[in-house]
């Protein structure tokens, strides 16, 4: 797993019985800041910690968890960026100059807005050329997803395909063979030379239900597509499409209207 690695990377040479709230947090929020992490992935790794001292406790290895003491880091779950055409355009530009061979890892995510984790991990039994969709086992609400493909996210997978032997991982590293965990890097290069601020790569999903409302797509599909197991969290979205409620409550001013002249009407002259 990625995060024990890092986990392990940051903290492998000292004692866990030894080490503080404080030098755990300290050594979280640096990591975060030189990789520009969200608060999101600092709460991950501290979860991460804590479930590791509850397993040294459980297993008499250790006698306490500094990690619990680390402060919960507040998460906004409502941020919406995603890019403008000109953004997108720079962005594009630079991948296909420099990174090539990761441009239908771009697509895939824009035309799909599947998770890092379910991108990632696809592998080529998941996708289903003859309904056009990805048939995800589990998602992070430990759920299937099935996913349908438009013919932009077919185009990379097709793309993908023809380059590899059609087993195993869908995305791997050309020079290694070696499946790929997430594509920081590349991408957070090609996001700093497009001269994008503030995105990240899970913005890349934001894009995909973005788009669509503006487009006119219900919540309630938007909330399908996405995996989601209620209108919560589609609910970010709305102010992207059209506004039905102004028509909602105009119903209001017409009802009002007509009983007005109808009671002119019936009093036979001007109010």
């Amino acid at each position: 797993m990625p995060r024990f690695t890092k986990l392990k990377e940051w903290f492998g040479g000292q004692q866990a019985d030894e080490l503080t709230p404080k030098e755990i947090e300290h050594r979280l929020a640096k990591a975060s800041e030189e990789g520009n992490r969200a608060p999101s992935t600092f709460n991950h790794y501290r979860l991460l910690m804590s479930l590791s001292y509850r397993m040294g406790i459980l297993n008499r290895k250790v006698a306490m968890n500094p990690a619990r003491s680390v402060t919960h880091r507040r998460e906004d779950n409502n941020r919406v960026r995603f890019l403008t055409e000109e953004e997108e355009e720079r962005l594009r530009k630079i991948v296909q100059e420099k990174w090539p061979a990761h441009l239908p890892e771009l697509d895939l995510a824009l035309n799909t807005g599947i998770r890092n984790g379910s991108q990632y991990g696809l592998t080529w039994d998941m996708v289903d050329w003859k309904s056009r969709e990805l048939h995800i086992p589990r998602t992070k609400n430990e759920e299937p997803l099935h996913v349908p493909l438009n013919d932009t996210a077919m185009r990379a997978l097709t793309t993908v395909f023809e380059i590899g032997d059609g087993n195993g991982r869908v995305f791997t590293s050309v020079k290694t063979g070696e499946p790929l965990r997430n594509g920081r890097h590349w991408f957070d290069d090609a996001v700093t030379e497009a001269k994008v601020r503030n995105f990240h790569w899970h913005d890349l999903r934001h894009m995909f239900p973005s788009r669509l409302r503006t487009k006119g797509t219900p919540l309630e599909d938007i909330a399908d597509l996405l995996g989601h197991k209620s209108l919560t969290m589609a609910r970010r979205y709305a102010h992207l499409g059209p506004n039905k409620l102004q028509a909602v409550v105009s119903l209001l001013s017409a009802t009002d209207a007509t009983t007005d002249t109808e009671q002119i009407a019936q009093a036979g002259g001007v109010a």
